[in-house]
């Protein structure tokens, strides 16, 4: 009698019909015809570390999730370009304006440029393009908290200027070296609206 009521009980139950959001940005997948460098540049810009490596895929990560990058090894694969529709670019945020700063000379030493540079108001956003020219955007937040950043997006300066204003890392690297407080780093420049695509 218990196992026919306990098997009972169980079988009531249905799925929820609301609307779910996630609960974590997992990972994305890459294919490649040029995995070596693509995972040494991973490795270089976000200090992943390879998790597991087959002649087919590598899995990478930079925290206790299991993997946050795969990357496919493919022959014969064409580089992206701008004529193709498709992802534009991943972002990463990161904790500070100095981490940022530190990251953008850390792996400028290495050989690792910069694509742009943009002051977008809700972020301070550094652009690279990956070995096989996959867009990756390393921000951080100008406000403390994400609520002050979201209501950034309702400003009538986010409306009139979407994309931002470009800024040169450089002189931000100084000015945070001589002590410039964080807000003032923060602080949108003043310049012409950002031109061509970078969101």
């Amino acid at each position: 009698m218990d196992t026919v009521l306990e098997t009972t009980s169980r079988g009531c139950r249905t799925l929820d019909p609301k609307p779910a959001t996630p609960v974590l940005f997992a990972h994305f997948v890459l294919r490649s015809s040029n995995i070596q460098p693509m995972i040494d540049w991973y490795s270089a810009v976000l200090n992943m570390h390879v998790v597991q490596r087959t002649d087919y895929i590598c899995f990478l990560t930079y925290d206790d999730e299991h993997h946050r990058l795969g990357i496919v090894n493919l022959a014969g694969l064409k580089a992206p370009d701008a004529t193709n529709s498709g992802l534009a670019h991943v972002a990463y945020t990161f904790a500070d304006i100095g981490t940022l700063l530190s990251t953008y000379a850390r792996v400028k030493k290495l050989g690792i440029a910069p694509a742009r540079c943009i002051h977008h108001g809700p972020t301070v956003s550094i652009y690279y393009r990956d070995p096989d020219g996959n867009g990756v955007e390393l921000q951080v937040d100008r406000y403390a908290t994400k609520e002050a950043t979201a209501a950034y997006f309702q400003t009538e300066a986010f409306k009139k200027n979407p994309i931002g204003v470009v800024f040169d890392p450089e002189a931000m690297v100084q000015a945070y070296e001589a002590g410039a407080p964080e807000s003032e780093l923060l602080k949108m420049p003043e310049g012409p609206p950002a031109q061509g695509q970078s969101r």
